[in-house]
């Protein structure tokens, strides 16, 4: 569990002084191979603000200079006692000997790494299944063969033994599982339906993705959407995604021009202050359709309805 084996959060306090062999670095790059962690843990600890660099806290593209002292704190950690009661109870839709499907709340982590402190999906899942821990490429992922944002909601598949895992695997490697979201954005969209094929790249900001013209560099990303409904200020839509990048529906929608509701990362300045004045205090992206190939070679579709509080609040904003 992410308590146990989550050795950054027990270290203490550290401190480096930038040699000459590392001036120019980028501060997550150094703090990757330093801490002998990944580049994207590195980076949540920077934006978890555990890291300064001579006092101050910095970005992931931090360029480093000759005698600049980074300081890494550990985050706050939870009892044992304390970990194992704020474990979050599972949501499990089906089951077989082969997978499971979960409807994943928002708020919740689907897997721990540097600078997470607070229980994850895979914590609540070893607990209950604690055979998953040898099912995956990673032992901190047990089972994991995809997932959703800390913010979105809706339905995960886990593998729960190895055949499976790479079955499931090859399925989202060849993009032959379907998977179907519903997301409220800000603006009046004039098409019934359209396709978004900018590549998306990791941002110069480091922490974030970004969605750029034909002309730039950047993987391939497929997302087509279908209008459900139009609201004053806002649309509804039915998003379907060909390829699985990360945070691949908010990218493209804010390169769209129009940035999810609940979404501070990739919103507009107006967005962010809408989002505030909204107080939904979460995405409005939900995972609600999920389709895959068993082992057996038969079909499975999963379906599941609005949380509540996306239902409300569609009820809130229908007339204004």
């Amino acid at each position: 569990m992410n308590f146990l084996n989550a050795n950054f959060l027990t270290m203490t306090i550290k401190k480096i002084i930038v040699q000459d062999n590392q001036v120019e670095q980028r501060l997550d790059m150094l703090l990757s191979t330093s801490l002998k962690i990944s580049r994207a843990q590195a980076q949540k600890m920077i934006k978890a603000r555990l890291i300064k660099v001579n006092n101050q806290v910095q970005t992931a593209h931090y360029l480093l200079k000759l005698n600049d002292k980074i300081t890494i704190t550990p985050a706050p950690q939870l009892t044992k006692k304390e970990f194992i009661k704020a474990l979050p109870k599972l949501n499990i839709i089906a089951e077989t000997k082969e997978y499971l499907i979960i409807n994943k709340p928002s708020g919740l982590i689907v897997h721990g790494g540097a600078g997470i402190a607070e229980p994850t999906l895979t914590d609540a899942l070893e607990k209950k299944y604690p055979e998953l821990t040898k099912v995956g490429d990673n032992p901190t992922r047990p089972g994991i063969v995809h997932r959703l944002d800390k913010d979105a909601s809706g339905l995960m598949v886990i593998a729960k033994n190895n055949q499976n895992f790479e079955h499931l695997k090859k399925q989202f490697q060849e993009r032959a599982i379907t998977k179907l979201y519903i997301a409220l954005v800000y603006g009046a969209i004039d098409k019934d339906n359209d396709e978004i094929i900018f590549p998306i790249s990791r941002s110069a900001k480091g922490y974030k993705m970004a969605a750029h013209a034909f002309n730039r560099e950047g993987r391939q990303a497929i997302t087509e959407f279908s209008v459900k409904q139009h609201f004053i200020n806002y649309t509804l839509l039915d998003v379907k995604i060909k390829t699985g990048r990360t945070h691949q529906i908010r990218t493209h929608m804010s390169a769209y021009g129009h940035p999810i509701v609940g979404d501070d990362l990739y919103g507009t300045r107006k967005t962010k202050e809408q989002n505030k004045k909204l107080e939904l205090n979460r995405l409005f992206l939900h995972a609600w359709q999920l389709g895959f190939t068993d082992l057996q070679g038969q079909a499975q579709i999963f379906t599941i309805d609005l949380p509540d509080e996306l239902q409300t609040f569609l009820t809130q904003i229908h007339g204004k």
